[in-house]
């Protein structure tokens, strides 16, 4: 690798100052350096250390790029505030991990956008760097600033900061990019040249080749974007990586000096999810559902246990008791790591799934407590999200689980879905409550005290490519209202209610349905002082409120309008695969009170992904459904250990659950 600075002389004797001086270590067991590789390239997560290595998208991509021949990945964390200032003072740049060479030096510079709430920690990353915040601003020298990740699915927030965005699955498409611009540079091509070519890639956007209409010109045109030259595509496909179900479960992993948020092995087990939860983002954009058999998982585990000396691994995905070959792999890893002290975590628990034998699968000798996230606390409005579970899909995976030996539980729910009323916020107390009851009734009397049930609920966020796009965001005030309705509601004392801040999932909704409008504001609110904005202690409201006065928008307008279906929305030009008319559809059923099967269990419902990507479900065995055809969502974001969430797709409810005692009392 070509020789960079190293700033490791002058960041040493700050480390003293720093809270967890491990953040900033290199040589990581597993750690990868490519001296021989003549073009760099790092990866940000845009938040600390803790957070962003054990993020699993990150490390997918590290090791894909430093798969390719001349291609050098490192990895770059922000420190956390404190030390952000420290950094500032004595004008040490943001570096990477492996070198500790300053980010501005690398040839091209990736930041994963994995929630809303991370968009300040965007601006705060290149003004740390070094690297003006604007596409437009940098120069011929300056590394390429590239974007993907889940929130790159309405990129338009994020547009002015992004030389180029990735829409989709990157194994693929990172790798290709990097290769492209590097030749390209080796040829002498010029910064816009380079962008212009990337453009043409699959799955690739460049805000800056694109003029933003206003909403009548968008409306009228069917677009928000207008090509500034011909021939620039004006749907932008997601990539899908095609090889997933054949690619091993195992990757190199880094096994970090410091304690990460999940340290663990974490197996990527299935990718997609078919069960149609109108709320949520991730069911939607990973489509098709692609499962890797059981052999490759059970070798994944026992290789990766090997190789890292981990005590415990994760078997992510969006729903991973969906998996059709679950029961095998969970008897065929509990059989070979019996005796060894390994716990086995399954995140996303589904109710229909989660019988008596998959509860004395996953459990193992370790017990620590369980998620389930019934969304609504009524049938009907489970109905409207298209959950597909029932209340004895709750009751009986409580009476499987406690019997079994748990006796903590912790159920998810949501305040503000579409046409919520109070009758539903008191179902909420009083599902919960059973639900306990249920519990006591499950375990022997003299155990009955140690049974643990909690509540935590968050605040419908609309997200973009999702049946509920077109729905608005109760207003802050009328969450808080609809909470303490909940909490006099619950009778019980031993069951704890929790909710998140209202202020910053309005933050979320803004971002998730706003147009290039919502990147003054981020900017504004940056400047400021909003950043780590998922911390409690962090989040400053007061910035936000201002910042929207000082660029003249109506963030409330944006986040609780509800819209017609016909309407274009600003992230029309973007595609996941599933169509535009199949969410209008689905907006209509829940409406109307209806439900809509799970495509990997039954016939196809028509969103589209199949055939709009070339793709189909790739299924390891025929699927069995157990119980009701349960639903995706919060619950495919949480993890079998008690109150934490799945790397696999972490960051929503990481942050959400970063604001949870602002909320509290």
């Amino acid at each position: 690798m070509r020789k960079m600075t190293d700033l490791w002389p002058r960041l040493e004797p700050l480390l003293a100052e720093a809270e967890r001086p491990s953040r900033y270590l290199d040589h990581e067991f597993g750690c990868v350096r490519k001296q021989d590789a003549d073009f760099a390239f790092c990866m940000v997560y845009p938040d600390t250390y803790e957070l962003g290595q054990a993020n699993q998208a990150l490390r997918i991509l590290v090791n894909a790029v430093n798969a390719a021949p001349d291609l050098c990945a490192e990895r770059a964390f922000l420190p956390a505030p404190a030390f952000c200032d420290v950094m500032r003072r004595e004008n040490i740049p943001l570096f990477s991990i492996e070198s500790c060479a300053p980010l501005r030096e690398f040839d091209a510079v990736g930041i994963t956008l994995p929630h809303e709430l991370a968009a300040t920690n965007v601006l705060e990353t290149l003004d740390l760097a070094g690297i003006p915040l604007h596409a437009d601003e940098r120069a011929e020298g300056d590394p390429l600033v590239l974007g993907g990740g889940p929130c790159a699915y309405n990129p338009e927030p994020y547009a002015p900061f992004f030389d180029a965005i990735s829409i989709g699955e990157g194994e693929e498409a990172v790798p290709e990019a990097l290769a492209l611009i590097r030749r390209m540079r080796l040829e002498g091509a010029a910064r816009a040249d380079i962008l212009r070519a990337l453009a043409h890639e699959d799955g690739w956007y460049v805000p800056s080749l694109y003029r933003w209409r206003d909403e009548a010109v968008a409306q009228e045109a069917g677009s928000w974007i207008d090509p500034v030259e011909e021939g620039l595509p004006t749907l932008i496909e997601k990539r899908l990586y095609r090889g997933f179900a054949e690619s091993s479960g195992w990757e190199p992993c880094i096994v970090p000096f410091a304690e990460v948020v999940h340290d663990r092995l974490n197996v990527e087990i299935l990718r997609g999810c078919a069960r149609g939860c109108r709320f949520c983002q991730a069911g939607m954009m990973y489509r098709p559902v692609r499962e890797r058999s059981a052999d490759n998982i059970v070798d994944s585990v026992l290789r990766g246990l090997a190789e890292t000396g981990y005590d415990e691994v994760s078997l992510t995905s969006l729903s991973s008791t969906d998996h059709s070959q679950i029961a095998d792999i969970l008897t065929r890893l509990n059989r070979a790591l019996d005796g060894k002290g390994v716990r086995i975590s399954v995140p996303s628990q589904r109710l229909d799934a989660f019988g008596v034998d998959m509860a004395g699968l996953v459990a193992g000798q370790k017990k620590g407590g369980l998620t389930f996230a019934p969304e609504a606390g009524t049938q009907r409005l489970r109905d409207v999200i298209n959950k597909n579970v029932t209340e004895d899909d709750l009751f009986g995976a409580i009476d499987a689980a406690f019997a079994a030996g748990w006796r903590r539980c912790k159920l998810y729910f949501m305040i503000g879905l579409p046409t919520e009323t109070d009758d539903d916020i008191k179902g909420i107390a009083s599902l919960a409550q059973r639900a306990y009851d249920r519990a006591k009734a499950a375990v022997a009397p003299e155990q009955r005290g140690s049974i643990r049930m909690s509540v935590s609920c968050a605040l419908f966020v609309p997200k973009a490519q999702t049946p509920f796009q077109w729905d608005g965001q109760i207003a802050p005030e009328e969450a808080l209202r609809r909470v303490s309705l909940l909490r006099r509601s619950v009778k019980y004392k031993a069951v704890d209610v929790h909710w998140h801040d209202p202020e910053t999932s309005f933050v979320e909704a803004v971002m998730s349905r706003g147009g290039r409008e919502a990147a003054a504001w981020v900017e504004a609110a940056w400047r400021r002082g909003a950043r780590f904005d998922a911390w409690t202690e962090c989040f400053d409201e007061q910035a936000w409120r201002d910042a929207a006065e000082d660029v003249g928008i109506d963030p409330a307008a944006i986040a609780q309008t509800d819209f017609p279906t016909d309407r274009v929305t600003p992230w029309a030009h973007i595609s996941t695969g599933v169509s535009t008319r199949f969410l209008a559809r689905e907006r209509r059923l829940a409406q109307e009170e209806r439900t809509t099967p799970d495509c990997t269990f039954g016939r196809c419902t028509g969103c589209g992904a199949c055939p709009d990507l070339g793709a189909e479900n790739e299924l390891a065995a025929p699927r069995t459904a157990g119980g009701s055809a349960s639903g995706d969502g919060a619950a495919d974001l949480a993890d079998a250990a008690y109150g934490s969430a799945d790397a696999a797709s972490a960051a929503d409810r990481a942050a959400a659950d970063a604001t949870v005692s602002k909320g509290e009392e």
